[in-house]
C-alpha cells in the first residue's frame, strides 16, 4: 500500500510537471495535494513497518516528538490543500469568465504557501498540545484500524480519486509513456 501511494502521487507529479496543458491552478493544487499525501504517509509508514517487521512498538521520546511533528503538519497541509482545492472550483463555476484573473499564478502560489504554512501555527500548536498532555490511555484495536485507514489508505485512494479519474492525467501519462 505504500508504495502504490508513492508511486501514484509521484506518477500525477510527474504528469503535471511534464504536460504544459496541465499548468493550470487546478493541477498545480493537486500536484502539491501529491506531495504532501507522500510526506504525510512516509511520517508513519516506514516506521510502523519497521515495529512489524522487528516486533517491537518501541519509539525514543524524540522520535515520538518528531513523528508527531511531521504527522500534524502534513495533516493539517492536506486538508488545507482539499480547502484550497475547493475555493478553485467553486472560482471556476461561479466565476467562469473571471477565473482566469482570479486564479492567476501569484494567488496560487500564495494559497499553496498559506496551506504550508498556516501547519504549523494553529493546528501543530494546538494539536500537539492536546496530544502530550493527555495521559496514556489503552489503544483500542478499533482505534488502530480508524488510524490505518486514515494514515494510509486515504493518501493512497487520493491519486484515484482526484487525478486517474480525470482525462486529462491518463492522457498526460499516456504521453509521458510514450516518450520514455
Amino acid at each position: 500500500m505504500y508504495l502504490v501511494t508513492v508511486l501514484g502521487n509521484l506518477l500525477i507529479i510527474l504528469a503535471v510537471s511534464s504536460d504544459s496543458h496541465l499548468h493550470t491552478p487546478m493541477y498545480f493544487f493537486l500536484s502539491n495535494l501529491s506531495l504532501v499525501d507522500i510526506g504525510f504517509i512516509s511520517t508513519t509508514v516506514p516506521k510502523m513497518l519497521l515495529n512489524i517487521q522487528t516486533h517491537s512498538r518501541a519509539i525514543s521520546y524524540v522520535g515520538c516528538l518528531t513523528q508527531m511533528s511531521f504527522f500534524l503538519i502534513f495533516g493539517c497541509m492536506d486538508a488545507m490543500l482539499l480547502t484550497v482545492m475547493a475555493y478553485d472550483r467553486f472560482v471556476a463555476i461561479c466565476k467562469p469568465l473571471h477565473y482566469h484573473v482570479i486564479m492567476n499564478p501569484r494567488l496560487c502560489g500564495l494559497l499553496v504557501l498559506v496551506s504550508f504554512f498556516f501547519v504549523v501555527g494553529l493546528f501543530y500548536g494546538t494539536g500537539s498540545g492536546v496530544y502530550f498532555s493527555s495521559e496514556e490511555s489503552s489503544f483500542t484495536r478499533k482505534g488502530a484500524v480508524a488510524s490505518v485507514m486514515y494514515t494510509v489508505v486515504t493518501p493512497m485512494l487520493n491519486p484515484f480519486i482526484y487525478s486517474l479519474n480525470n482525462r486529462d492525467i491518463r492522457g498526460a501519462l499516456r504521453r509521458l509513456c510514450r516518450t520514455v
